[in-house]
């Protein structure tokens, strides 16, 4: 095996290049997996355009599928060839945060708590997956045997889409009979969606203008699919609820226009649940928010990762109840990676997602 790799490198705002890194080195809990197919996030591309900081010379990518390569001396219950993906978050299982119950905010204590976004580590504090090899740490808390008969593709959402898409409903408390509105059908949207129909809702409402991703929205699970390029989005959805509000309102664009017009839908009592990535600070509107006297609630969520995510998440493609691979629009090579990027980042083409295989 060679010594070296090509991999997706940050090299400061709208420079993410083609490189060559060292090839890494399991430690006695890791693993080294070779990738077969990856994806760009949304998050990727604030990563690009400078609006998230990492460092420069870090490889991006945090959606992996793949083989593994090589071992750490003390992981068990794992063969080299075996095909596997990690989550985008990677808990160690034993940190605070972990046995608190909040595995994606695994941090490094401070003197402050502990820091927040702590289990986000491919692409954002070590070495991502945009390469051709990725070194996954703490490797029996995180590592998922893909099930026999799942291809790449079926299950490149897993690691961050669909489990991002699935929490803003699970946050949200969706209850059978709920009415649910979802702000901005892109792939974490589309999936948000999916997530509130399988878990019980009667009515969901989503946010779109674009007709191909209007139509997938339907196709996911969408009862109506609100334009709101043609009227104010908030009427229209109070108009579909009879004036009653939506009982949860899943915001997956990351804006204050969204994250506003989220509050404006609920019912008294209703929850705003928020996926977005925000580049800025939110304002709550005192009428909106019923100067803090509506019952609301408004609940964040980071991507749930480990291992026994991602097998429920397979289970349910495996299971016939979700495909994913619709989501997938365009494919590329890993030595095309800064075209991937010039594409996705500008939302040409009517893209989603992208796969990438080395």
């Amino acid at each position: 095996m060679s010594r070296t790799m090509k991999a997706a490198v940050f090299l400061g705002p709208n420079r993410i290049v083609l490189d060559e890194k060292p090839i890494p080195e399991p430690g006695p809990l890791d693993a080294l997996i070779r990738i077969t197919t990856t994806t760009i996030c949304g998050t990727d591309v604030h990563i690009l355009k400078g609006e998230y900081p990492v460092a420069q010379g870090l490889t991006i990518g945090h959606e992996p599928v793949g083989v593994i390569e090589k071992l750490g001396s003390a992981v068990q219950g794992y063969t080299v060839g075996q095909r596997v993906i990690a989550g985008a978050i990677t808990p160690s299982g034993y940190s605070a945060a972990c046995l608190c119950g909040v595995c994606a905010q695994d941090g490094p204590g401070t003197k402050y708590g502990f820091k927040p976004l702590g289990g986000w580590r491919f692409g954002n504090t070590i070495d991502g997956a945009q390469a051709e090899y990725l070194l996954v740490p703490d490797a029996m808390t995180n590592l998922a045997p893909i099930p026999d008969g799942l291809s790449d593709e079926q299950v490149l959402m897993c690691p961050d889409i669909m489990s991002t898409g699935f929490s803003g409903a699970e946050s949200g408390a969706v209850r059978i009979g709920d009415t649910v509105a979802v702000f901005a059908q892109g792939p974490i949207g589309l999936c948000a969606t999916a997530g509130a129909r399988l878990m019980g809702a009667s009515k969901i409402i989503t946010v779109e203008s674009v007709p191909a991703r209007m139509e997938i929205s339907r196709r996911m699970g969408a009862d109506h699919v609100v334009d709101f390029t043609r009227g104010d989005v908030v009427d229209q959805i109070l108009k579909l609820t009879d004036g009653r509000g939506v009982d949860v309102a899943i915001e997956a664009l990351g804006r204050q226009q969204t994250f506003e017009a989220g509050l404006r839908v609920l019912r008294p009592g209703g929850t705003l649940s928020s996926l977005g990535v925000y580049s800025s600070d939110l304002t709550i509107p005192l009428d909106a928010f019923c100067a803090g006297l509506g019952d609301h609630k408004i609940i964040t969520t980071l991507c749930p990762g480990g291992k026994e995510r991602m097998r429920r998440l397979m289970d349910m493609i495996a299971s016939g109840r979700l495909d994913a691979r619709p989501l997938v629009t365009h494919r590329f090579k890993l030595a095309e990676i800064e075209a991937a990027y010039d594409l996705f980042a500008n939302q040409r083409d009517g893209v989603l997602k992208v796969a990438i295989t080395p």
